[in-house]
């Protein structure tokens, strides 16, 4: 979201940017529900308008975003199991089933989130 939110673009997201120009990232589905969110109350917040929102949906879609569909199916069972374990929220959960899974990096700069990777051994993607 710090794309959409000029503010908070920094280095990391930057580099995570320029890394989709040769690969993709994967998301599950909830994924949409979150960027949905993060717009809807940026507009609340007057940070931006219908029409920015409309226009970052469009550059979003641009980008090679893969969405990984198994997320339902695996719900009551590895992501439940992962949440409980490790003390995430099932949607937090959800992205680190899925990098562990994929054998894959975890972008993120939620420090809770972190920690959580570091304890299944996912490593956090950094910059190239």
């Amino acid at each position: 979201m710090a794309w959409c939110f000029g503010d908070q673009a920094d280095a990391f997201t930057d580099a995570a940017l320029d890394a989709l120009k040769d690969g993709e990232a994967v998301v599950p589905p909830i994924w949409f529900l979150e960027v949905s969110n993060a717009l809807v109350i940026g507009e609340r917040r007057k940070k931006l308008s219908s029409r920015d929102s409309g226009q970052f949906v469009v550059f979003l879609a641009s980008l090679p975003i893969r969405v990984e569909a198994d997320v339902p199916h695996r719900a009551f069972g590895p992501i439940l199991l992962l949440a409980r374990q490790l003390r995430l929220s099932c949607y937090d959960a959800a992205y680190l089933e899925l990098t562990m899974r994929e054998k894959l990096p975890l972008a993120t700069r939620d420090g809770g989130l972190k920690q959580a990777a570091a304890a299944v051994n996912v490593p956090i993607w950094t910059e190239p």
